[in-house]
């Protein structure tokens, strides 16, 4: 059976940490900012762990190649 391949776009876009949880950048922060309130604004700066565990699998799965 042929290996699986890395999922170059999704590879480009997210991390995977030393305990293999996924960090993304959040959407939203590439314009309308003043539209947005400062509480709104700090929490799209921050990276996020993404959470669901089937959702995480499956990336993680499309990330890394073994």
């Amino acid at each position: 059976m042929p290996k699986q391949k890395t999922h170059k776009g999704l590879a480009k876009r997210v991390k995977v940490t030393a305990k293999g949880k996924i960090k993304i950048h959040k959407a939203g922060a590439s314009h309308l900012m003043s539209v947005k309130n400062a509480k709104r604004r700090r929490s799209i700066r921050r990276t996020a762990i993404e959470g669901s565990n089937t959702f995480t699998n499956k990336l993680r799965r499309a990330i890394v190649v073994s």
